[in-house]
């Protein structure tokens, strides 16, 4: 194969190899807190979201009729002040509406820090780190339930 015609499928394979590499998520380490199945209820009780964050790095969440998948990495101890620095990538959703009324973006990228009770059953999930701009409480869903 001549280097033009290398050049040419490099250039093409590439939106591939990304895709793929944003996929790939790094794996959670044994026991870390987050992993488990979470959910949080509007105030008014008239929707729930549970999100089912697993140990490969990967997140699937339902939200009213919404369905997303997500990666995710997230620090392996909270810092001084307790929290998680978590990041979260959107990579697939059914394009149905969520508690919010909102559809999720693919490809959406959010960070998080996550600052969990000292039960290891509850966290809140805050937009710094601090907690006055924070969603919570989610809670722990024990067993197999979703």
């Amino acid at each position: 194969m001549n280097l033009r015609l290398r050049r040419a499928v490099a250039v093409l394979a590439m939106p591939a190899v990304l895709m793929a590499a944003a996929e790939a998520a790094p794996p959670v380490r044994q026991g870390h807190p987050v992993v488990g199945t979470w959910r949080i209820t509007m105030p008014d009780g008239s929707c729930s979201e549970t999100y089912r964050i697993r140990s490969d790095g990967t997140t699937l969440v339902f939200s009213n009729e919404e369905v997303v998948e997500s990666t995710f990495s997230i620090s392996d101890q909270p810092d001084k002040d307790g929290f998680y620095k978590e990041v979260d990538t959107i990579v697939k959703d059914n394009g149905k509406r969520d508690c919010l009324g909102d559809v999720s973006e693919v490809g959406h990228s959010s960070t998080t820090y996550l600052l969990f009770h000292p039960s290891g059953d509850m966290f809140l999930m805050c937009v710094e780190r601090r907690t006055d701009k924070c969603l919570g409480p989610f809670i722990r869903v024990k067993g197999n339930a979703i």
